[in-house]
């Protein structure tokens, strides 16, 4: 039986009170609709919790990335991945942090100062470096310059073993390009010590070759460098074919150094006629490397990784370099560690945001139900008086049923109904609160019903007695309590 409120607040007693006349209470419906908002609202959270959480997880990250030198082809590739990365509106971009070379770029990632870098494989790479992708392959070009009409004829060089005593130049001022001409000499027999090393800037190498700066030069870069190639250009200006020195021992030297390959230049790279070089020619290769620091998040590095191979192939027209970007090598004995990050994406183990954070969502919910349900014990705990009060009130309704059957005047009567009008607040008050719930607003509706029943009934009864009787009745019980 559900609550009446057109039985609770429009009933009428004959002779006495009405209880429309008196203020209307709160009503009883707007409990379950205070619940219903409250439910929603606690809806919403989660739902504006769930939605933040993957906002937070899912904004832009940008990471700052070490490479040079200035106008390098290093750092010509990493502003077209940011420019790109930018137009991809992908979750990772770049900020490129320009360094005086390779050395200074690991430096940088060692010291924490940035969150990727290019590195040269053959330098010392810090321990918290890990792999993410291969930039480029270079390979390692020695030759010697063509001689001109007219100008004096040395010992012609035609092997590496024959470097002693003659000056070698080298393209290039980072020191890792000296430190690999003295691994390619110690290989052949030839001590460092016993030729002179010359050094130059890139942009100067032409210069170089033409003052016949050296006897022999090294050049390191990719197989098509621009560099190497303008280089090789100039020392054939006379007429004359530059002699490149093959390194045989490649396969030896990869064997005693992992950080290097043995590799082959294909004949015609540089150009010219007849071909230069006019065969393939052995000779080493190395990498640089795109690496990250440690503590980087998996799930970043796998992001950035998936982005970096998603549009390399959109920038190979305008920017060739791009073609040479590959994977990183994800064995266990590679000479730099890959990132988790980054193998998880080649192996194909990549996780979702569900697959990443599906636990904390649902340890999230189970917390959010356990709190719920605490505070809804804490809450009917705090309203435990309040409850216990109208139980009370109710009790004392029943005793005013059986006090109404035995009332002898109407005004006794009305002083009940009075009192059965302020448990009524009472009770749709504690209704609204949540104290009470709807089967006790039932049961307090049955009562005052029969409460209701008893008051008109005698009121009628009394009406109906004759005045001196009721005055009568009146002393005679007055006379009783004296």
């Amino acid at each position: 039986m559900k609550p009446s409120l057109k039985r609770l607040y429009g009933r009428s007693m004959t002779g006495g009170l009405e209880l429309a006349e008196t203020p209307t209470p709160t009503s009883p419906r707007s409990a379950a609709r205070k619940t219903m908002l409250v439910s929603l609202a606690f809806v919403l959270a989660v739902v504006g919790a769930l939605v933040g959480g993957y906002y937070f997880a899912m904004r832009p990250v940008t990471l700052k990335i070490a490479v040079g030198p200035a106008n390098s082809d290093d750092v010509k590739v990493v502003q077209a991945l940011t420019q790109a990365f930018v137009q991809s509106k992908g979750y990772v971009r770049l900020r490129p942090v320009q360094t005086e070379g390779a050395t200074a770029s690991a430096e940088a990632l060692a010291e924490n100062k940035v969150d990727l870098a290019i590195i040269r494989g053959d330098l010392d790479v810090p321990k918290t470096a890990q792999a993410v992708a291969t930039l480029r392959k270079n390979v390692v070009v020695l030759w010697v310059p063509a001689t001109g009409k007219g100008k004096k004829k040395g010992a012609k060089i035609t092997k590496i073993a024959q470097l002693a005593g003659h000056r070698i130049g080298v393209v290039g001022r980072t020191q890792a390009n000296v430190n690999l001409l003295k691994v390619i000499l110690q290989q052949y027999g030839v001590d460092p010590a016993k030729v002179e090393i010359v050094q130059f800037p890139a942009n100067e190498a032409a210069e170089a070759i033409r003052t016949q700066k050296a006897d022999v030069y090294l050049a390191a870069g990719p197989v098509n460098s621009k560099i190497t190639a303008d280089a090789i250009a100039a020392s054939t200006k006379d007429g004359g074919t530059p002699t490149f020195l093959a390194i045989d021992s490649a396969d030896a030297i990869a064997q005693n150094h992992p950080v290097y390959e043995a590799a082959e230049i294909p004949a015609g790279t540089y150009g010219g006629s007849p071909d230069r070089p006019d065969d393939e020619v052995k000779t080493i290769s190395f990498a640089h490397h795109i690496v990250a620091r440690k503590g980087l998040s998996d799930t970043t590095v796998a992001a950035f990784t998936r982005q970096l191979f998603a549009i390399r192939q959109q920038l190979v027209t305008e920017f060739p370099l791009a073609a040479k970007i590959e994977t990183p090598d994800t064995d266990k004995d590679a000479v730099i560690p890959v990132h988790p990050g980054a193998a998880a994406f080649v192996d194909g183990e990549e996780k979702t945001f569900l697959d990443r954070y599906s636990d904390y969502i649902w340890w999230s919910l189970m917390a959010l139900s356990a709190m719920g349900s605490i505070g809804a014990w804490f809450a009917g705990y705090l309203k435990k008086d309040e409850r216990d009060n109208n139980s009370h009130l109710r009790e004392r309704l029943l005793d005013m049923i059986a006090a109404a059957r035995r009332s002898e005047t109407v005004d006794e009567l009305d002083q009940m109904q009075g009192e059965a009008d302020d448990i009524l607040r009472d009770t749709l008050r504690c209704f609204d609160h949540g104290a009470i719930e709807e089967s006790a607003l039932t049961a307090f509706n049955i009562a005052l019903d029969q409460f209701h029943s008893a008051v008109a009934d005698r009121k009628a009864l009394l009406l109906s007695l004759p005045q001196n009787l009721q005055r009568a009745g009146a002393q005679f019980r007055a006379a009783g309590n004296a």
